[in-house]
């Protein structure tokens, strides 16, 4: 390999740069013998030849000094150069620094007498004073030393051990803080630099020139390694061309810090010049092992170890680590146990690091028999595993997906009373989780949270999520507080998703509370959150809840969009004011957010529902004139409105309209048209409809199958509306309560209270329980029959089953009771229907004042 990284002159500086220096380069070599017994000292140089005494000429001066309004004779030159010479070495050597003399002397510098000066008084100069002179001169006088005054002033303060203050200087020069006079301007300044340090060796003693070169490569490997260690290296590599070396020690260094960087190249270039030039020490050895281990040269490892038995150089217990790990990387496992085997036998002892090393690899290799083995070899031996070894084995089971070992570690760990911290308790939320394990990983994320342990954010909010998606909505919120007690902030998605869940589940107090949290922690809830909670809170009927909750949050900066205002609509149409819709129309457009087809659709489904079909009429037309296109759920929602209305050839238009336009039909607008026919008694068009619906691919569903059981019962035909209860059946479909409530009508109606009970035990064989619509429409058959034993009967077993009556019902039996002549028992259940806060409304007041005159009229008959 060749050594010279650039090309580097064998010649010293031009003579007319820098005086000429009398004493040659020495070559620095080493043996092994003796690197073995000062394994970390330097190798001690060759002897250098004697100097060679001066000849009657003598060596040329450097130029005079000249004090003004002298002469310019040869005597008085040489003279003023004695004196200011003088002058300099007494200032320099005292152990202050005299500033007037400072001042007298450096006006009458120039860079390359004060570099011919320096180096021929150094050895009698104060480190300290120097670097109060040199400092004072380039910043008061802004004098320029050579690069060279500079390197040598680094080398009179390490000599000093004053450590810190050469190294600081080390580093302005490098970095170019420090001005200096440049020798070569086309050549990098770290290697400039290192030309200067290397001349040191030759000026200065031998020792100083070694700590010289290790603060130089110490100062690239730590303040310049952002460089890549490429001043590093290069340094290195011309002080190796001129046979200079740093200490062993500081090779090791820059070795580890080339290792430790991954600049494995750069690492062996480095280690194969130090191989061919030094006996590499066993530190040297099991760094480069450790680096050809790491790059993936096993072979040239194993060549290196065998090498240094064979220099009888011993390995240590690092060494042989490095080597089985690297074996272990490369799957050769046979040959790593034959390694870890051969470390006893020479009276190695294996250390933790050897054996939880050793595991580690295993594990990763996926071989957890033979990691276990080796964890009991490592108890045998005497060795407890420490946190940093269950740490590994947890973690990497359940990186493997094998929680079973995973969970057998950490009872071992347990065992051996060590308490398993974050590092294993994350691992076991994630291998749980991998494992789709999510009841116990609910109870490692409340242990951790319990202990305040550090935890992984993204796998808490995905436990979190998984139990809003089962529902478990109580339990997500409780650690989602907890995770903002941290100041974590879950997802928007996950919070959408959380709020929404609570509202269903009824607990909008806390999904209130939730928002506002959320708000006053800074973590305020995006858009989509906050209209999950105006939906939630609507959706419970509470609008005055509602209006108070959506004005604190409009004060606390939240802005309406347009799914928003859509909510809000939603919300005032299914309350029935569909007034306060239209305003909220208007409102959006005063925001400038143009009302789309939704938005379109829940007016007018609120004005069909209030019977205001020609009102939603209108609407429809301004929604076409405004650029919407009726979509399946608009042309529904209108056939579903005329329906109701029994504006049965309406619907039918726009029914016929849909089809024309090739629009895809569905269940909802089928099922409307055929619960109007059968509300007009039209059985015949009903059943077309529903076999059309069939040709066309739509399954009928329970809806269909209730209208067309609801329209049969109507006209008497119930046994026809009882056979299409197996008809559903035969279709798969399994009649829900509806359904049995329509045949209950119809068998009301003609009085077969019989065949009423048998339609009930019916139900109860599937699991269907009856409704309060279900007890009413019996309750009214009992009492159209005046038997109103029975009708009592009912209302109190619909209590006891928990079905609370609602003014229907009581209206239902005080009418019978009126009709029957029992006006007292009437206002009995006019009095029970007060106290559980049900309001008498005008149907009860009629029916009682009409069964009061007929009371009246029959007494006054008798």
């Amino acid at each position: 390999m060749d050594l010279r990284r650039f090309p580097i002159s064998k010649s010293l500086p031009n003579p007319l740069f820098y005086p000429p220096i009398t004493r040659p380069m020495t070559c620095v070599t080493s043996t092994a013998q003796h690197a073995q017994e000062h394994p970390q000292s330097q190798p001690q140089p060759q002897p250098p030849p004697p100097t060679p005494t001066p000849t009657a000429t003598p060596t040329p001066t450097p130029t005079a000094f000249r004090f003004l309004n002298q002469p310019e004779t040869c005597s008085s030159s040489c003279s003023s150069d004695h004196g200011l010479h003088k002058l300099l070495s007494s200032v320099l050597s005292k152990p202050y620094l005299d500033y007037s003399n400072c001042k007298s002397i450096i006006p009458h510098l120039s860079a390359r007498d004060f570099d011919a000066f320096f180096f021929s008084i150094w050895s009698n100069v104060n480190p300290k004073t120097g670097l109060q002179f040199f400092h004072i001169a380039s910043q008061s006088f802004q004098f320029r030393f050579t690069m060279r005054s500079y390197c040598l002033l680094i080398g009179l303060l390490a000599a000093s051990n004053l450590l810190p203050a050469a190294r600081l200087l080390l580093i302005r020069l490098v970095d170019g803080k420090v001005n200096t006079l440049c020798s070569n301007k086309n050549e990098s300044r770290h290697i400039q630099i290192a030309n200067a340090m290397s001349e040191l060796n030759v000026v200065l003693e031998k020792n100083l020139g070694f700590k010289v070169f290790d603060l130089l490569i110490h100062v690239y490997c730590t303040q310049f390694k952002n460089m890549g260690f490429s001043y590093a290296v290069d340094v290195f590599m011309l002080l190796a061309s001129r046979r200079l070396f740093p200490s062993l020690k500081t090779c090791n260094f820059l070795l580890s810090s080339l290792v430790k960087e991954n600049e494995f190249q750069k690492s062996y270039e480095v280690f194969e010049v130090i191989h061919k030039c030094i006996t590499p020490d066993v530190y040297l050895f099991t760094t480069a092992i450790s680096a050809f281990c790491k790059g993936g040269k096993i072979e040239d490892a194993i060549g290196l170890f065998l090498e240094m038995e064979e220099l009888g150089v011993t390995p240590n217990v690092v060494t042989y680590n490095n080597i089985i790990h690297g074996l272990c990387k490369s799957g050769r496992l046979a040959e790593a146990f034959q390694f870890k085997d051969k470390m006893v036998e020479k009276n190695v002892k294996p250390s933790l690091i050897t054996y939880s090393g050793l595991i580690n690899d295993l594990i990763k290799l996926e071989k957890p028999d033979k990691a276990n083995y080796v964890l009991k070899e490592m108890y045998s031996m005497g060795f407890v595993p420490n946190e940093a070894v269950y740490n590994k084995l947890v973690d990497e089971f359940c990186r493997m997906g094998n929680i079973s070992e995973a969970l057998k570690a950490r009872d071992d760990m347990l065992s051996k009373g060590i308490t398993p911290n974050s590092v294993v308790l994350n691992s076991l939320l994630v291998g749980f989780r991998k494992n789709n394990q999510f009841e116990h990983a609910e109870k490692v994320f409340e242990e951790i949270l319990s202990r305040k342990l550090p935890i992984n954010q993204g796998i808490c909010f995905s436990v979190i999520h998984w139990l809003c998606m089962n529902s478990r909505f109580s339990s997500a919120l409780l650690f989602t507080r907890k995770m903002l007690t941290r100041n974590f902030r879950p997802t928007d998605t996950l919070l959408t998703l959380l709020v929404s869940g609570l509202c269903r589940d009824g607990k909008l107090s806390e999904a209130i509370e939730l928002w506002f949290t959320l708000w006053e922690k800074g973590f305020a809830a995006n858009t989509a959150t906050s209209n999950a909670l105006i939906h939630g809170i609507f959706e419970a009927h509470n609008m005055e809840e509602a209006v108070r909750q959506l004005k604190a949050m409009l004060e606390r900066g939240f802005v309406l969009d347009k799914i928003s205002y859509n909510t809000l609509i939603k919300g005032c149409c299914n309350e029935g004011k569909v007034e306060e819709g239209f305003k909220l129309r208007e409102e959006m457009l005063k925001q400038g957010i143009r009302p789309d087809s939704y938005t379109y659709n829940l007016l007018m489904n609120g004005l069909c529902k209030m019977g205001k079909v020609d009102d939603a009429v209108k609407l429809w037309d301004e929604c076409k004139e405004n650029g919407l296109v009726p979509d399946v759920y608009t042309y529904g929602l209108m056939i579903d409105g005329y329906c109701k209305a029994d504006r049965i050839s309406e619907a039918e238009k726009l029914f016929n309209e849909m089809v024309s336009k090739n629009m895809e039909l569905n269940t909802v607008v089928y099922n409307s048209l055929i619960k109007g026919y059968c509300r007009t008694g039209n059985m015949e068009a009903a059943f077309r409809l529903r076999d059309d619906m069939r040709d066309n691919g739509i399954r009928p569903t329970c809806a269909t199958y209730s209208s067309l059981i609801q329209g049969m019962s109507s006209i008497g035909c119930v046994e026809d509306a009882k056979s299409l209860l197996d008809e559903m059946k035969k279709d798969g479909l399994l009649p829900n309560v509806v359904c049995y409530t329509a045949l209950i009508g119809g068998y009301c109606k003609l009085g077969e209270m019989g065949k009423v009970k048998n339609v009930l035990i019916e139900m109860s064989s599937y699991g269907i329980k009856a409704n309060k619509i279900t007890y009413t429409v019996i309750i009214d058959g009992y009492c159209k029959l005046g038997n109103m034993e029975e009708a009592t009967k009912l209302l109190e077993e619909m209590k006891k089953n928990g079905i609370v009556p609602d003014t229907v019902t009581y209206n239902v039996l005080t009418n019978g009771f009126c009709k029957d002549r029992k006006i007292n028992e009437a206002f009995e259940v006019c009095d029970d229907m007060s106290n559980v806060g049900l309001a008498l409304d005008e149907v009860t007041y009629t029916t009682l004042v009409d069964g009061c005159h007929q009371h009246t009229e029959n007494t006054d008959k008798e």
